[in-house]
C-alpha cells in the first residue's frame, strides 16, 4: 500500500521504521514544523523528520494540516491509507476520507480506556497492572474510532513513564505491520468501542503538574514519581531550589509525623512522611546539578531537620 505517514515525537519513529523495513511504500511524511530550542534558539527538527530524511522520504510540515493548501498537497500523493502516530494536529473530515482505506491511528492505550493525551503516564499514575496499544480507524471523535487490533502490555512494578513509552512504541510498531495487510484484505470488520468502558484524560502533562503533594499517600506519590519519569518529572523544593525525585520506594511511616517532614535517614536514603506511609527517596537531582544517588547527595547536604513543602 502507498502510505502517507503522520507523526512527530520519538514515539512515532519506530513505527515509521517498521513500515519502511516491512516493504511498504511511504510516499511522504507529515510532521509538525521545526521549533527553536535551547538558549541559542537553534532550529530543531522533529524526530520523525530526521528519520524520514535519512530514508530520503519527502517531508511536509504544515502549520495547519486543515489549511486548503495542505489538503491539496496531500491529494497529490494519492495514498491508499494515512497512518497517524502522535502527530499532534486534528484532521478534518476531508482528510479522514481522502485515502481509499481512510486514516488509521496507533494509540498508546487499550481503547476505550485512556482516550486523549498522555495515556502512557496516566496508566502508571492510576496504578494499572497492564495497558497496551490499539490501532483504530479514525473518525471525527477523539480516539473513538472502530478498532482493528489491540495488544496487551504488562506494567512492571517499577515501570517508569520512559520505560513504558519504549515498550509501547515497539509493541505498536509490530502491531502496525501486522495489521495493515488485514485492512488491505478487507476480510474482517473492525470492532466498535464500548462507550460504557470509555475513560478520557484530557490533561496534557506540563512542568507544574510534577509538584509533589506530600499529604497524599506514599503509594500514590511513588506512582507519581515513576509515571512522570522522565518528563515532566516529580519535584519538591529544597532550600528554595527545585529538587527532582527520580526514584523512590514506599516504606512504613511514623505516627504523628507531619507530611513533608524527614522522619528517617540512612547512608543511601531519606524518608519523607506522607499522608499515609512514607516515601523513601533514592535518586534526586537538585536544580543546576546532575542526577545523583541520595548517597552522593547526602555527602553535601543535610536533610535531617528538613520539612519539604506539602502542597502540590
Amino acid at each position: 500500500m502507498k502510505i502517507v505517514y503522520m507523526g512527530t515525537p520519538d514515539f512515532s519513529v519506530a513505527p515509521l521504521k517498521a513500515l519502511i523495513e516491512a516493504g511498504h511504500t511511504v510516499t511522504a511524511v507529515v510532521t509538525q514544523p521545526d521549533k527553536q530550542k535551547g538558549r541559542g534558539k537553534e532550529v530543531s527538527m522533529t524526530p520523525v523528520k530526521e528519520c524520514a530524511l535519512s530514508y530520503g522520504i519527502p517531508v511536509l510540515q504544515p502549520v495547519k494540516i486543515k489549511a486548503p493548501e495542505a489538503v491539496e498537497e496531500l491529494k497529490k500523493y494519492e495514498a491508499d491509507i494515512f497512518v497517524v502516530v502522535a502527530f499532534g494536529q486534528l484532521l478534518s473530515e476531508e482528510i479522514l476520507n481522502m485515502p481509499k482505506f481512510g486514516c488509521i491511528n496507533l494509540h498508546a492505550s487499550l481503547l476505550p480506556k485512556y482516550r486523549g493525551a498522555a495515556p502512557i503516564q496516566w496508566a502508571i499514575l492510576n496504578g494499572d497492572k497492564e495497558t497496551g496499544v490499539t490501532i483504530q480507524q479514525m473518525e471525527k471523535g477523539l480516539d473513538t474510532g472502530d478498532m482493528w487490533s489491540r495488544v496487551v502490555v504488562p506494567i512492571d512494578a517499577k515501570e517508569t513513564g520512559e520505560s513504558l513509552h519504549d515498550k509501547l512504541m515497539e509493541a505498536g510498531a509490530k502491531l502496525l505491520v501486522e495489521t495493515l495487510p488485514i485492512i488491505e484484505a478487507g476480510k474482517i470488520t473492525p470492532e466498535k468501542q464500548d462507550e460504557s468502558l470509555a475513560t478520557f484524560y484530557a490533561a496534557k502533562l506540563d512542568k507544574a503538574m510534577g509538584h509533589i503533594d506530600f499529604t497524599k499517600p506514599a503509594e500514590v506519590i511513588e506512582r507519581f514519581v515513576r509515571g512522570l519519569n522522565s518528563w515532566p518529572s516529580a519535584y519538591t523544593f529544597y532550600k528554595g531550589k527545585t529538587l527532582k525525585i527520580w526514584d523512590a520506594d514506599v516504606v512504613e511511616g511514623k505516627e504523628g509525623a507531619v507530611p513533608g517532614s524527614v522522619i528517617r535517614t540512612g547512608k543511601e536514603f531519606f524518608d519523607i512522611a506522607c499522608g499515609e506511609g512514607a516515601l523513601r527517596v533514592l535518586t534526586v537531582q537538585l536544580e543546576g546539578k546532575k542526577k545523583m544517588s541520595v548517597k552522593d547527595f547526602l555527602l553535601g547536604y543535610d536533610v535531617r531537620e528538613e520539612n519539604f513543602d506539602v502542597t502540590g
